[in-house]
């Protein structure tokens, strides 16, 4: 905070919270958010009724409790104070509760509280690495047991809730995502399952992860049902390829840009760059989209204990698409890929 001029933070829902605190808040139009000052001590002002949820950790933050009859934002802008030149306030802060706190604090210049978190949550510790890579594992069992699976004659929402009932079973706390695009709605990289029929030689995008002692997991893997064509296994292996590329670039000092470029000249190689429609890959923790993002413009340097999917995807509009991700962790002895499910393609009935 001192070296980015920030006097306070000021968090409330979203991952920033939990990471100092431990405490979740629930998005509320009762406002919960955790003061932080440079020069004093944490408070967390939270309603009354909400308090008994809160694990109270008296030598890192006071509770504040407030009743219905309060005003939660002066109460917060008390604990600010006026002088107070720059407040970092989190990204998910509802409007209302930012615009109520501007009026309160008239004199204070607003910015976001990344400029401080950021470098914090970017750089996982051991423990933190250790529970990335056992969500990690447990969705890779569940790649493991859908190529047994039977795909054709099933609709994609048929698949989604199957593997949505396998997250949980393998110990996840939540699912916070299970995408199945078939055929052409392959070619949609974020494709709503819907009531098609999945049939012979569709192409199945499997993206899928959740929530498990706090740390997110995120994976997918590409199924055909029957034989695939050999255009399809081609163009598989040009993305196979460009994946591989883009871990063996996850080395440390090099550039999220550069990364991105790895796996992106595979594709563009191939005569498919304008089929690669978004960045190869972002950063997981507390949240499964998080800081450093692997993407075109981002000089961020990798540093060991950094985190991030690697995910390239082809998609060819009204035909069929495919991606292949893992999550791999920046170290001083090379990239890690902490997913161990197979990356072949998985021919399924």
């Amino acid at each position: 905070m001192d070296a980015t001029g920030v006097d306070a933070l000021l968090l409330s829902v979203g991952a920033d919270l939990p990471y100092l605190t431990g405490y979740e808040a629930m998005p509320l139009e009762r406002v919960t958010m955790l003061v932080v000052p440079r020069d004093d001590d944490a408070a967390l002002v939270v309603p009354r009724l909400e308090a008994p949820r809160v694990v109270e950790q008296p030598d890192v933050f006071t509770v504040v409790a407030w009743d219905e009859t309060d005003d939660p934002l002066a109460l917060i802008a008390g604990l600010v104070g006026r002088g107070a030149g720059s407040v970092g306030i989190g990204e998910r802060t509802w409007a209302r509760f930012v615009l109520g706190l501007q009026e309160a604090l008239p004199d204070t210049r607003f910015r976001s509280a990344t400029d401080v978190m950021a470098p914090l949550r970017m750089q996982k510790d051991a423990a933190e690495i250790e529970r990335l890579e056992t969500a990690a594992h447990a969705v890779d069992r569940v790649a493991a047991e859908m190529h047994d699976r039977p795909f054709g004659g099933r609709t994609e929402s048929d698949i989604h809730r199957e593997l949505a009932a396998r997250i949980l079973e393998h110990g996840h706390q939540r699912v916070n995502f299970a995408i199945v695009g078939s055929g052409p709605n392959g070619a949609s990289p974020h494709h709503e399952a819907g009531e098609r029929l999945i049939g012979d030689g569709d192409v199945i995008v499997c993206d899928f992860g959740g929530t498990m002692q706090g740390y997110c997991s995120d994976i997918t893997r590409v199924f055909v049902v029957g034989e695939p064509t050999t255009e399809v296994r081609d163009v598989y292996a040009v993305l196979f390829e460009a994946q591989e590329a883009g871990v063996r670039a996850a080395t440390t000092t090099t550039t999220c840009e550069s990364v991105d470029a790895a796996a992106r000249a595979v594709i563009d190689g191939a005569g498919f760059g304008e089929y690669f429609v978004h960045r190869t890959g972002h950063g997981i923790g507390l949240e499964e989209h998080e800081e450093p993002y692997i993407v075109a413009g981002n000089r961020q340097p990798l540093e060991p204990g950094h985190a991030f999917s690697i995910e390239p995807g082809i998609y060819f509009p009204g035909r069929f698409g495919m991606r292949l991700e893992d999550i791999v962790v920046a170290a001083d002895a090379g990239p890690r890929r902490l997913n161990e499910a197979s990356r072949e393609l998985a021919v399924v009935a």
